[in-house]
Protein backbone atom coordinates (compact mmCIF):
# COMPACT_ATOMS: atom_id res chain seq x y z
CA UNK A 1 0.00 0.00 0.00
CA UNK A 2 1.24 3.67 -0.71
CA UNK A 3 1.74 5.70 1.80
CA UNK A 4 -2.23 8.58 1.63
CA UNK A 5 -0.78 12.37 0.46
CA UNK A 6 -1.81 14.30 2.95
CA UNK A 7 -0.21 16.07 6.15
CA UNK A 8 -2.35 15.73 8.67
CA UNK A 9 -2.68 11.52 7.81
CA UNK A 10 1.52 11.61 7.88
CA UNK A 11 1.20 13.36 11.40
CA UNK A 12 -1.66 11.68 13.21
CA UNK A 13 0.92 8.30 11.91
CA UNK A 14 4.12 10.00 13.23
CA UNK A 15 1.80 11.42 16.65
CA UNK A 16 0.72 7.78 16.59
CA UNK A 17 3.68 5.46 16.77
CA UNK A 18 5.24 8.19 19.19
CA UNK A 19 2.37 8.08 21.57
CA UNK A 20 2.10 4.23 21.70
CA UNK A 21 6.15 3.73 22.10
CA UNK A 22 5.64 6.67 25.07
CA UNK A 23 2.65 4.16 26.43
CA UNK A 24 5.12 1.16 25.95
CA UNK A 25 2.24 -1.14 24.32
CA UNK A 26 2.64 -2.83 20.97
CA UNK A 27 0.70 -2.90 18.32
CA UNK A 28 -1.61 -5.85 19.07
CA UNK A 29 -2.26 -4.65 22.39
CA UNK A 30 -3.07 -1.06 21.09
CA UNK A 31 -5.31 -3.18 18.83
CA UNK A 32 -7.04 -5.05 21.66
CA UNK A 33 -8.06 -2.03 23.46
CA UNK A 34 -9.33 -0.12 20.50
CA UNK A 35 -11.11 -3.33 19.24
CA UNK A 36 -9.47 -2.72 15.97
CA UNK A 37 -7.51 -4.59 13.58
CA UNK A 38 -3.83 -4.84 14.54
CA UNK A 39 -3.03 -4.30 10.69
CA UNK A 40 -5.14 -1.65 10.83
CA UNK A 41 -3.81 -0.68 13.56
CA UNK A 42 -0.12 -0.89 11.71
CA UNK A 43 -1.54 1.12 8.29
CA UNK A 44 -2.18 3.67 10.28
CA UNK A 45 1.66 4.11 12.03
CA UNK A 46 2.61 3.80 8.37
CA UNK A 47 0.51 5.94 6.92
CA UNK A 48 -1.14 4.01 4.66
CA UNK A 49 -4.76 4.38 6.23
CA UNK A 50 -7.05 6.95 6.58
CA UNK A 51 -8.44 6.80 9.65
CA UNK A 52 -11.62 8.15 10.55
CA UNK A 53 -12.76 9.85 13.70
CA UNK A 54 -14.54 7.07 14.92
CA UNK A 55 -11.42 5.00 15.16
CA UNK A 56 -9.28 7.75 15.92
CA UNK A 57 -11.92 8.46 19.05
CA UNK A 58 -11.04 4.44 19.69
CA UNK A 59 -7.34 4.78 19.50
CA UNK A 60 -7.23 7.80 21.78
CA UNK A 61 -9.05 6.15 23.78
CA UNK A 62 -7.55 2.99 24.10
CA UNK A 63 -3.96 5.11 24.61
CA UNK A 64 -5.84 7.38 27.03
CA UNK A 65 -4.70 10.70 25.42
CA UNK A 66 -6.71 13.68 23.96
CA UNK A 67 -7.25 12.57 20.13
CA UNK A 68 -5.87 16.26 18.84
CA UNK A 69 -2.49 14.80 20.61
CA UNK A 70 -2.46 12.72 16.86
CA UNK A 71 -2.94 16.42 15.05
CA UNK A 72 -0.40 18.38 16.96
CA UNK A 73 3.43 18.97 16.20
CA UNK A 74 6.05 15.81 17.85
Amino acid sequence: METVDSALVQAFASNLKRLRGKAGISQEELALRSGLDRTYISGCERGVRNPSIMSVEKIAEALNVPAKEFFGNE
